[in-house]
């Protein structure tokens, strides 16, 4: 198979070659210097010439060997470099292709001031004061060193190589002035040099996204001097990286082992000030190819593939395929996406990453994911007051009703609150005052880490009165925190009962233990009547959620009625027939069953098919009862059965003595459903 020939004068051209060894493809990669070549990684299938050639030097080169198709991806502006290879091989019928690199400013750059050549830009440079920083490489130095006065201005950076060195020295630019450096460089980078020598002006050639000029024009920017570019501004062209690779595989008739990559980044952009920012997170935005996230946070940066004013996975994920698929144009990317506060706190976060993982794992999108953290608003308002969120309760009603919010303040000295603007606020003073926690302080701040914010103590009739729109984060104190209840146990008493009936309270604890809980847990309470068993687990903790599950409809009714009275939002009713509504709810990991309607085998059985790993616990009143669910247990695969009688008495008040009456006597049984093995039916 005759070789490929490249003429390599960037970065895209070293990864070609390196895409074609790794396909098993022999090229030949021409550099100018013996740099080039040491920058280069060894490759058996890669021979390298180094040194410049003039056309007739090109043609007899090109003559010498035998190439399938020669790939011209030397610097946008080594223009004359270009018309000799183009020269060298017209005529030869050897296919010429050339790999383009884009130019031009980004949009909205104003600092930006174009010349048509070296010695334009240095004419401009002699009639300001200042230091220069020479971008441009070392073979331009004789255009700015025109005079003594100029030289002592320069700072010049140029690659570690002896030619480039031997240049400099050549020119009488002293060693003190010489930066040599092998780039591109982050803006950060470039920040830090200009910032370092004092530079006024920075001078460089549109080298593209590949050659580290966006990188450049942001720390100019970030610095406050304007840049000086050289080179007129025009379209390259030739192919991108991936129009490349097709058309040497249609030319050549192989498949090379390549396909556009990029690198996405998930950052926390703390609350919107770029100040607020961590340096990595900043640095991630400012050197983006392609920017996500709401507006307030993109607005500002100017990404070389534009900026998408979403962050949803159904939206980003699409995108990012696209972009992939119509070509980066050196082959790989980054694309960044901005989350207001912390990446790990009350952030849509965590579902584009594990969307992106699936993506990736599935095949359908070429990309390596990271996360970076930053600045949550509730870490920067307790600085903002001298407070620790530590021993705090932190909750969102950014987006949600929250029914249970008053209960939750009510329990806490501390409550940090995210929100979505005025309306929340007032929503929350609201809620203070229905509750009766008139005495509460709410610390509101406005609008964190911008120039307007504002830290304001508020009372919650004044929070009811706010106006104006704006993000708020709030701290409530509450002097007479009631702590959090530590054990299940209401009395019958305070629940709503009518008619239907209800699970007593001792039998109910002791069913409730029997069940062992854990957080996470989705419970089953079957034929709940009153809904008194599932008001008690759903109030344990937040994290469980609890199905109060009857056929009768005005048990569903007395069930919603209780749970609006106990402010419970993981607590869900559906009314329908055991097993039948099952169906579209989640799996169970535990059930309390007290009442079957007469299908309790039915109910097990659809029980074990759903989740046989499961815990039940069933109440019994009658003997007949107790026996069925002997029977059916028999035949059942379960493990670690429970059976339990209890027989409990009330005081009653009898004139001036107290008697003893009893309750009927009910049976708990508890058990663990237990996989079956291949040969139990």
């Amino acid at each position: 198979m005759k070789e490929i020939l490249i003429f390599a004068g960037t970065t895209e051209g070293r990864r070609l070659s390196e895409v074609l060894a790794a396909s098993g493809i022999a090229n030949t990669l021409c550099v100018a210097t013996g740099y080039g070549e040491t920058v280069l990684t060894p490759h058996p299938l890669v021979k390298v010439h180094s040194g410049r050639m003039d056309r007739e030097e090109i043609e007899r080169y090109i003559g010498a060997g035998e190439y399938a198709a020669v790939v011209d991806a030397t610097h946008p502006y080594a223009e004359a470099v270009t018309e000799n290879i183009r020269a060298a091989v017209e005529g030869s019928g050897i296919p010429c292709l050339r790999l383009k690199r884009e130019t031009a400013v980004p949009d909205g750059y104003k600092r930006a001031v174009r010349f048509e050549n070296h010695e334009a830009c240095a004419k401009a440079l002699e009639g300001t004061e200042g230091n220069i920083l020479l971008t441009v490489g070392s073979k331009e130095l004789a255009a700015y060193c025109g005079s003594d006065a100029m030289k002592e201005r320069l700072y010049v950076r140029v690659l570690p190589s002896a030619e480039s060195l031997a240049l400099c020295a050549e020119q009488g630019i002293a060693g003190k002035r010489i930066l040599a450096l092998q780039g591109p460089f982050s803006a950060g980078m470039n920040e830090a040099m200009i910032r370092q020598y004092g530079i006024r002006y920075l001078v460089t050639k549109a080298s593209g996204a590949a050659g580290g000029f966006p990188e450049k024009l942001k720390a100019a920017e970030n610095a406050g001097i304007p840049v000086f570019v050289v080179g007129r501004e025009k379209p390259d062209p030739g192919y991108s990286f991936g129009g490349i690779c097709r058309k040497l595989e249609e030319l050549c008739g192989f498949t090379l082992a390549w396909e556009s990559r990029l690198e996405v980044v998930l950052a926390g952009a703390g609350m919107g000030s770029r100040d607020n920012m961590t340096e990595e997170v900043r640095e991630a935005a400012e050197s983006a190819d392609l920017l996500f996230g709401a507006e307030r946070l993109i607005a500002g940066y100017r990404p070389r593939l534009g900026k998408m004013p979403f962050y949803k996975p159904e939206e980003v994920i699409p995108c990012l395929k696209r972009i992939l698929k119509d070509d980066l144009p050196s082959g790989e990317g980054k694309a960044v996406v901005l989350f207001s506060g912390d990446s790990g706190f009350f952030s849509g976060c965590r579902n584009l990453y594990r969307a992106l993982l699936e993506e990736t794992k599935k095949g359908g999108l070429n990309a390596s994911v990271r996360i970076l953290p930053g600045i949550s608003s509730v870490a920067y308002l307790a600085a903002c007051t001298g407070e620790s969120y530590q021993d705090a309760a932190v909750y969102s009603m950014h987006g949600k009703e929250a029914p249970d919010l008053a209960d939750k303040i009510k329990r806490a000295e501390k409550t940090f609150l995210l929100t979505s603007g005025a309306r929340d606020l007032k929503r929350l003073g609201r809620v203070l005052l229905d509750a009766g926690l008139d005495g509460c302080e709410v610390v509101a701040g406005y609008r964190l880490s911008y120039p307007d914010q504002r830290i304001m103590t508020l009372t919650p009739e004044e929070c009811c009165g706010a106006m104006e729109e704006g993000l708020y984060t709030c701290l409530v104190r509450n002097p007479h925190a009631e702590g959090r209840r530590l054990t299940h146990g209401r009395a019958d008493a305070e629940f709503e009962r009518e008619k239907i009936p209800m699970t007593k309270e001792e039998v109910r604890e002791a069913g409730i233990c029997k069940l062992h809980l854990h957080d996470g847990a989705v419970v089953y309470d079957i034929g709940s009547g009153t809904g008194s068993v599932a008001v008690e687990i759903a109030g344990l903790s937040e994290r469980i959620r609890v199905f109060a599950i009857d056929h009768r409809k005005e048990a569903a009714e007395l069930t919603g009625r209780n749970r609006e009275k106990f402010r419970l939002v993981n607590l869900d009713i559906v009314s329908g027939e055991a097993p039948e509504c099952f169906e579209g709810l989640p799996v169970p990991t535990h059930a309390f069953i007290g009442g079957s309607g007469g299908k309790l085998e039915e109910i097990l059985a659809a029980l074990y098919r759903m989740n046989p790993r499961m815990r039940v616990v069933m109440t019994a009143v009658s003997l007949e009862t107790v026996c069925e669910i002997r029977k059916i247990l028999s035949g059942c695969p379960v493990e670690r059965e429970e059976l339990v009688q209890m027989q409990v008495s009330r005081a009653v008040r009898a004139g001036a003595h107290h008697l003893m009456r009893a309750e009927n006597p009910v049976w708990i049984c508890a058990f663990d459903f237990r996989k079956a093995d291949s040969d139990e039916t």
